[in-house]
């Protein structure tokens, strides 16, 4: 993999550029499409190549427990999506997180109050997971299995494993939970045996000179481009502001000649401020998981398809859109009747709209830079940006 700046606004740390792999090219910056079971849910096969989609990202801890000894068959990411596009895995150190950490602070995936208790135990060589929807058997992910997990499921990208720092967790804590995503960085490098793209992962917290410390440590060791975690915007107890804040302490000390990706944060607003912090990627569900729920995004901002005032609106699902759906002539109430029905074309298309428009975000995004206006692309985003 190869990665080119070939372009940078005046006015702040975005800039423009392509990372090359041997799938095909990216131009940044970008949204990294999210399917996590090497599919995008709403989505059939083929879909993804009308949508402007220039990278995939699948989760290695669930296809690691739903392949389990299958894994050794699987054809690979790109078969399975059937695409032939740029594709990505994280670590499975979400999952640290998200079935760990979140849990035993009594929390659940979006922040909601949460009874159940975590499924991790964390050492220094690496993390058990016993969790119930794989059977509840102790299963052992370090950072050399997590390597090995990455290369047979055979992403252009594969990411070290590591230990998500939490909004809520104490600075003695997190500096501890740091020493532990080093380690396992450099044991990353040292397991992999492909000639796959491998990032490390700046972690740090909330805290300025922990993030600084991480960016510092992993920026001068020559993994082949860096992702920001545990930042999670305005969930889990975070902030947006914190995440713009912990974006430029990391990239503060990231060298810039290799990418910079930002996990799981993609609103429009996390969109602009991580681009003007210099971030160069992003995955987030939102796109794929509102649309599946009735939620369209467009240039005047978003609106549930599903609402009864819907019925009678037969325009398209944002005027003047060139998205597979509107261009197929999905209107508004078509839409809402097919949620209503229950019928997995509702869905599908609010689906191929969301991933489209996004896309298109970024691309015009791309010419705002080149052209030296993003402060002015700012200003012309929808009023959910602007607020």
């Amino acid at each position: 993999m190869t990665f080119k700046v070939d372009g940078k606004d005046p006015g702040s740390r975005a800039r423009t550029g392509t990372i090359e792999t041997e799938s095909g090219t990216v131009e940044t910056p970008s949204y990294v499409i999210v399917g996590t079971r090497a599919s995008v849910r709403g989505l059939e096969p083929g879909d993804l190549a009308t949508t402007k989609t220039q990278m995939v990202i699948s989760n290695t801890y669930h296809l690691w427990q739903g392949l389990g000894e299958n894994l050794n068959e699987f054809p690979g990411l790109q078969d399975e999506l059937g695409w032939k596009g740029v594709t990505m895995t994280d670590s499975g150190g979400f999952q640290v997180f998200s079935l760990g950490a979140l849990r035993d602070e009594g929390k659940r995936r979006g922040g909601q109050e949460s009874e159940v208790k975590g499924v991790v135990e964390v050492s220094n060589s690496g993390v058990t997971f016993s969790d119930p929807d794989y059977g509840g058997e102790p299963q052992y992910l370090d950072p050399e299995l997590s390597i090995r997990i990455q290369e047979q499921l055979g992403a252009d990208i594969v990411v070290a494993l590591d230990e998500p720092s939490a909004p809520f967790h104490t600075e003695e804590y997190t500096r501890e939970s740091l020493g532990r995503t080093h380690a396992w960085a450099m044991r990353a490098m040292q397991a992999r045996t492909s000639d796959q793209a491998l990032y490390a992962v700046v972690q740090g917290g909330a805290f300025e000179e922990l993030r600084r410390e991480s960016a510092r440590t992993l920026g001068v060791l020559p993994f082949d481009g860096y992702a920001i975690g545990g930042t999670y915007g305005d969930a889990y107890g975070g902030t947006k502001e914190d995440t713009a804040k912990m974006v430029r302490w990391s990239t503060d000390h990231l060298p810039e000649d290799r990418p910079r990706h930002l996990f799981g944060v993609g609103e429009l607003d996390d969109l602009i401020d991580g681009v003007e912090g210099g971030i160069d990627t992003f995955d987030c569900v939102i796109p794929t998981r509102e649309g599946r729920h009735g939620r369209i995004w467009t240039h005047e901002g978003y609106y549930d398809v599903t609402r009864g005032s819907m019925a009678d609106r037969h325009e398209p699902l944002e005027d003047g859109c060139a998205c597979p759906a509107c261009s197929a002539g999905a209107t508004k109430a078509m839409v809402k009747e097919l949620f209503l029905a229950k019928n997995p074309e509702g869905p599908r298309l609010a689906v191929l709209h969301n991933v489209w428009f996004f896309n298109t975000f970024m691309e015009e995004m791309r010419h705002a830079i080149r052209d030296g206006k993003l402060a002015e692309f700012r200003a012309r985003a929808p009023k959910q940006l602007r607020k």
